[in-house]
């Protein structure tokens, strides 16, 4: 194990090289260490010149000596608490985050967000050792190429985290994972620490809402805009107001919400907030396939887009012309009803439709994509008649929000495991894995796949998997639509369309 002491001084020599910390806080910053790890003496070293991508080294040497010393159990949740306590050590504090999020803000937008990024990740708040453990492709479609990622990031609850969490006391504070109140907050088994988490003021349509980063990004620059308040998500005039405020803030980067229902909506739908970045997505790349009118909006572009999922495209430089429309289409969905393509506004007073909406820039201008959604079940479709079907559940189970709804699949890290199976079966020559311990649920989808694929081998059969998982997505985003893209489905989206452009 290494010297701790050598370590201390490795750690503040990296927050000094990545600017978290100034030369004259390097003292303060050993101290606080000393404290933390229970150091008796402490020399400091001038000497040190290594250059390292992030901080996890030097950590995972710091989390060894605490386990030893007893100041830990060795559990990935124990070491991420105590990972972050020394991590805040070297941290700059909130306010000095914010004036210089500001004074970079003052030259530039872009120069300010890639500063706050950078600083994110330097402070082990986004951890990026982990997220780069991803597996990421693209699988080319009619539609644009779809991104997929098998997350490995999360890591797995422990036995004996599960057994301490179970002696937390109850406690409402933070509220959630959203609350402002997390900015700080020490964390404990069964609540992430978030000491090296900062937040950054930002005022939308006249209200105080906060800028953060993922701690876990799906893809580049993955922020999360939330509100003040710790109120239910709900998507109404407001929200398409504020989506257009923060693209203008901030016009590299998109913003979007979830939609406000279960099933259609995201996993968290108590604290109200939105998620952006700066990626171009499949489904911002996409084209319109057929325009409208609507009278009243000359200077507003409307169209169809080509879309697995049924998508208007508002776009135009007026912002209150884009607001009233999409207000319009927004009030006109929320009642409407169409049997013929299984879609009820409302059973029993418990309303079904509602819209997930994004903004960008595209130049002076601005787009807002409309996406229709409905919840509605059935006894046929007892998880969403808008969801991805039992078909396809051995992929992709989970609620579509809105990162899958512009085109990345996020899929569960089991499949990792499953697929090194399945073409280790696949390999062997075997005709049936039905029956075969974490593989039964792809049964069907295998042998389909070895009359499609006779030229796999060992050499491209990886490209076939990860092409086909794609294709799954693909299937997936099309139950996921309300009106299907055949001519029925798209006449019955121009019926919608007539009662938009009345």
């Amino acid at each position: 194990m290494s010297d701790i002491n050598h370590e201390i001084n490795r750690l503040i020599h990296f927050a000094m090289q990545r600017d978290l910390m100034k030369e004259e806080d390097r003292y303060y910053a050993a101290n606080r260490l000393i404290d933390v790890l229970h150091v008796d003496e402490f020399t400091p070293e001038d000497d040190i010149e290594e250059q390292l991508e992030t901080a996890t080294p030097i950590l995972e040497e710091m989390l060894d000596y605490a386990v030893a010393e007893g100041l830990l159990e060795d559990t990935t949740e124990q070491r991420d608490l105590f990972d972050t306590r020394l991590m805040d050590c070297v941290m700059p504090r909130p306010s000095e985050v914010n004036r210089r999020f500001q004074s970079d803000y003052a030259r530039s937008p872009k120069a300010a967000t890639d500063q706050f990024y950078k600083m994110s990740i330097a402070s082990n708040y986004i951890r990026k050792d982990r997220i780069d453990k991803n597996i990421v492709w693209q699988t080319p479609t009619e539609y644009g190429d779809l991104d997929v990622t098998i997350n490995l990031s999360k890591p797995e609850k422990d036995p004996r985290d599960i057994a301490k969490a179970r002696e937390q006391k109850s406690t409402s504070y933070p509220k959630c994972l959203l609350c402002r109140e997390n900015e700080g907050y020490a964390g404990h088994i069964g609540h992430p620490a978030r000491e090296t988490h900062r937040l950054i003021p930002i005022r939308l349509s006249g209200h105080r809402w906060f800028l953060q980063y993922s701690p876990y990004t799906y893809y580049n620059e993955h922020c999360i805009v939330l509100n003040r308040k710790h109120v239910p998500m709900k998507v109404t005039r407001r929200s398409f107001e504020n989506l257009l405020d923060f693209v203008t803030i901030l016009p590299h980067y998109f913003l979007g919400s979830n939609a406000d229902l279960p099933i259609v909506g995201g996993s968290i739908l108590s604290h109200d907030h939105y998620q952006g970045g700066r990626y171009t997505f499949a489904m911002a790349k996409a084209k319109v396939e057929k325009s409208y009118t609507v009278p009243g909006f000359p200077d507003i572009q409307v169209g169809r887009v080509k879309w697995p999922m049924s998508t208007i495209r508002l776009a135009g430089a007026d912002r209150d012309q884009l607001v009233d429309l999409a207000v319009k289409i927004l009030d006109a969905w929320r009642g409407y009803s169409d049997p013929s393509q299984d879609i009820l506004a409302e059973t029993d007073g418990t309303p079904h439709n509602t819209i997930t909406p994004i903004a960008r820039r595209k130049g002076e201008g601005y787009e807002l994509d409309l996406v229709l959604r409905n919840n509605r079940t059935t006894d046929e479709y007892p998880l969403g008649i808008f969801h991805p079907h039992q078909e396809v559940h051995h992929i992709k189970k989970e609620n579509i929000g809105l990162i899958e709804v512009m085109g990345l699949a996020v899929l569960p890290a089991r499949l990792k495991t499953e697929m090194a199976a399945l073409k280790a079966e696949w390999l062997k020559g075997t005709e049936d894995v039905a029956g075969l311990e974490g593989l039964d649920a792809h049964a069907a989808w295998y042998k389909e796949l070895r009359t499609k694929h006779p030229e796999a081998k060992a050499e491209n059969i990886d490209d076939i998997l990860k092409f086909e998982i794609g294709k799954v997505f693909e299937t997936v985003l099309t139950h996921s639509g309300v009106y299907k893209r055949t001519p029925e489905g798209m006449a019955a989206f121009d019926r919608f369309m007539q009662v938009v452009t009345k």
